[in-house]
């Protein structure tokens, strides 16, 4: 597919992006823009395509002259203003940032690191097998490299990756690690050979990159020590040098929780903003989602939101941009056709179920916590429908974690729900890693602190986990993770009917059997 009128152009952006929302701007080789924090804005403006990309860190304008569609990449030929000679920018998504050959490459020299590390690590033990080969019918993909160590009858799974790799593969690395502990027993342990202890494989091993642990150390942190013993690793690839770390059951997580606002006043104090959004889109929901913001969504998308900025004489004025992720105007009489012609096309194509159009499926997990808000109890029986709190943020060191749900139980107990609308690996690992901070704040008793469930009586007890999907998209390494989280953590896996946008019905439950 190929543009070249300015018109269609901008069109071809505005599909390709609201088909991959997180993609990447890559110019001359460096990635400019991450759009799952960044936004745009495309306009023809003298018969010219012109693009604006916005993030916190940078703010760039160019002429777009041709867009060309080459199967998941969007190549871009633009102008710089002030330059007469082209260049290219492409869009792509997040995991095509580099070339197949260039990581195959650098997984390689990442293997030669990683062997030498885990020789340093473990004296007398031989590499019996290393590999970043991915094994999709076990869910390995070639992100981690994987090895097996050997001394005699006794085996180490060791799982390791590099610097070079994304910091949300690391912090996923400990589920690889997880799944290839459980396939080296399968395939070199007991259960194989028939024989008790032959072979048996009793240590996992993570090596990750230097600064970059501080995930897999919380999550790790949770896993059963009487099922394996866990190792973490930080390795400096210029030195070699790998240092264990500890893994306390509960982490000194330098953390702090957002405080918790007035939302109906935020409501209140939005009310002509949504006022006027609704007289447009009536089906609209407004969701306060900081003291001076308010987000506006249909089905859980965003479409809109309303802020409180500075006029020219420093009074607070309510300020609307619209624009389905991640493009955004600001709406004015000028705009406000093209704001229209959005909720029209939310109201026919998400609202009218077109499941092949890219507004269907944005942001699925969004639709499916709006249903389930009406009514928590659909969930699971304990929950207390009346009070709950949508897309906590809490942050910890560098990094930052936004749960689904925060609720709690009839009898006070606190309840962490996660969840997924599509099938992922990553969920049981992703809500452990929640409810450990969760744990964190209520054991400090933090959360009231910070103005959650005033006037509630929380118990003393840790949080319950509920991990939550459709029943078809729950992922098959699900239940061989959760046999291996720690004890101490009392989990539910639940699986939806896949119809659950015409209504909530829970199709089948897995808890933590008690001792």
């Amino acid at each position: 597919m190929s543009a070249a009128t300015p018109d269609a152009i901008a069109e071809v952006i505005a599909a390709y992006l609201a088909e991959h929302p997180t993609a990447l701007l890559v110019e001359d080789g460096r990635v400019l823009f991450d759009f799952a924090v960044a936004r745009y804005s495309s306009s023809v403006e003298r018969e010219r395509c012109l693009l604006q990309v916005w993030s916190e860190e940078r703010n760039v304008v160019r002429r777009v002259l041709s867009a060309e569609r080459k199967g998941d990449v969007l190549r871009l030929s633009v102008q710089r203003f002030g330059q007469a000679r082209p260049s290219r920018m492409e869009l792509c998504p997040a995991g095509e940032r580099r070339a197949a050959t260039a990581l195959r490459a650098q997984r390689a020299i990442y293997q030669s690191h990683l062997e030498r590390a885990a020789a340093l690590a473990f004296p007398g033990f031989m590499l019996e097998r290393l590999t970043t080969t991915a094994d999709l019918e076990h869910s390995f993909g070639g992100v981690c490299a994987r090895g097996l160590l050997r001394r005699g009858q006794q085996r180490v799974a060791i799982v390791g990756l590099g610097a070079d790799e994304l910091q949300s593969s690391i912090d996923n690395s400990v589920a690889t690690a997880i799944l290839w502990l459980d396939y080296c027993r399968e395939q070199f342990g007991a259960k194989r050979r028939g024989k008790v202890g032959e072979g048996h494989v009793t240590t996992l091993a993570l090596f990750v990159p230097e600064g970059r642990a501080h995930s897999a150390c919380l999550r790790m942190g949770q896993l059963n020590r009487q099922a394996a013993e866990w190792r973490l690793f930080v390795l400096d690839e210029h030195t070699g040098h790998a240092e264990e770390l500890d893994l306390p059951g509960e982490l000194n997580l330098d953390t702090r929780l957002v405080h918790n606002f007035d939302q109906q006043q935020t409501l209140v104090r939005f009310a002509a903003s949504i006022a006027r959004l609704r007289q447009l889109c009536p089906a609209a929901q407004a969701v306060a989602v900081a003291p001076a913001e308010v987000s506006f969504r249909y089905h859980g998308l965003e479409f809109a939101r309303s802020t409180l900025e500075p006029d020219a004489h420093f009074r607070l004025t309510e300020r609307i941009v619209f624009g389905a992720p991640p493009a955004e105007y600001e709406l004015n009489p000028q705009t406000e056709p093209a704001l229209l012609r959005l909720i029209a096309a939310l109201e026919q194509k998400r609202g009218g179920r077109d499941r092949r159009h890219p507004l269907y499926r944005l942001q699925p997990e969004r639709w499916l916590q709006s249903l389930l808000e009406r009514d928590l109890s659909l969930l699971d029986a304990r929950l207390d429908p009346t009070i709950f709190y949508p897309q906590v943020p809490a942050f910890a060191a560098s990094d930052r974690a936004v749960l689904d749900l925060l609720g709690i139980t009839h009898d006070g107990r606190l309840a962490v729900i996660e969840l997924k609308a599509a099938e992922d690996i990553y969920l049981p690992m992703q809500g452990l890693d929640y409810w450990a901070r969760v744990r964190h704040h209520l054991r400090r008793g933090e959360l009231q602190q910070h103005g959650y469930f005033p006037g509630s009586e929380l118990s003393s007890q840790d949080p319950i986990l509920i991990l939550a999907a459709p029943a078809l998209h729950v992922h098959t390494s699900a239940a061989t993770m959760l046999r291996y989280v720690s004890t101490e953590v009392d989990w539910r896996l639940v699986g939806l009917d896949e119809r659950w946008r015409d209504g909530i019905r829970v199709v089948f439950s897995k808890e933590r059997e008690k001792n």
